[in-house]
């Protein structure tokens, strides 16, 4: 779904589950995101200028012409790129804080996995939105607690949302590699479909051709929505 265009930019919703190109460790998917930025595109060449992981749904943007996508990749690069996501976890998350955790590379290559890899520095910012206690013994407990969170990266490690929060004990509903399986299976069975419950929300740049301010939104698609049925409506009770 289109989000955004103008001469310079597109921006698009990717459903979770879509790669956004071609993967050299997914060789059977014929599907991209790629693929159909290039179709609103007129069929013309876009050029991502960052990156989803598969599971991850949300907003994704696109440059139409290659001196663009070398500007706003490097403003990605400088940090100078906001962006925000929302996420379902595992616990109730403090309010707010910091994750300043440094995460080692992991490389796409499964060959390489267990080798020595750089460590880099990663930070997350986050803040509690809503908390709930649903009464289903998933774990030891007769009740179980998740929190919706937003999250604010500072730097573009590979998953290092989900990551980070799986370090403060939080981890992603749906995470299959970092998150808790009997929470997983929960809410695969409840809702009938095993998403990663993180979805990118916004985008914020400076507009590398107008020197606006450029804010790109979109609400998480309904399988995400269907989930945060388990928290409370604004003002009840």
């Amino acid at each position: 779904m289109e989000i955004y265009r103008d001469p310079w930019l597109l921006a698009v919703h990717k459903p979770a589950g879509l790669l956004v190109h071609r993967s050299p460790i997914d060789k059977h998917e014929t599907e991209f995101a790629l693929q159909y930025a290039r179709a609103l595109n007129g069929g013309e060449h876009v050029y991502p200028v960052h990156r989803l992981d598969r599971p991850t749904s949300g907003v994704l943007l696109f440059a139409r012409d290659p001196d663009t996508a070398r500007t706003v990749g490097q403003a990605m690069m400088a940090g100078e790129v906001s962006k925000t996501y929302l996420a379902v976890v595992r616990g109730w998350a403090p309010e707010s804080g910091t994750i300043d955790h440094p995460l080692k590379d992991e490389p796409e290559d499964r060959r390489l996995r267990g080798t020595e890899q750089p460590v880099r520095e990663a930070l997350t910012h986050y803040r509690r939105l809503a908390t709930t206690e649903i009464p289903v013994e998933i774990e030891r407990y007769p009740t179980s607690r998740y929190s919706l969170v937003e999250l604010y990266p500072k730097t573009g490690r590979k998953h290092q949302l989900r990551r980070h929060m799986k370090h403060i004990n939080h981890p992603i509903i749906g995470d299959a590699n970092h998150g808790r399986g009997r929470h997983n299976r929960y809410f695969a069975e409840r809702f009938g479909q095993g998403r990663l419950m993180l979805a990118a929300t916004e985008l914020v740049l400076t507009h590398p051709v107008t020197g606006e301010e450029l804010a790109l939104k979109a609400p998480p698609e309904q399988s995400f929505m269907d989930v945060l049925s388990i928290f409370p409506s604004p003002g009840a009770g």
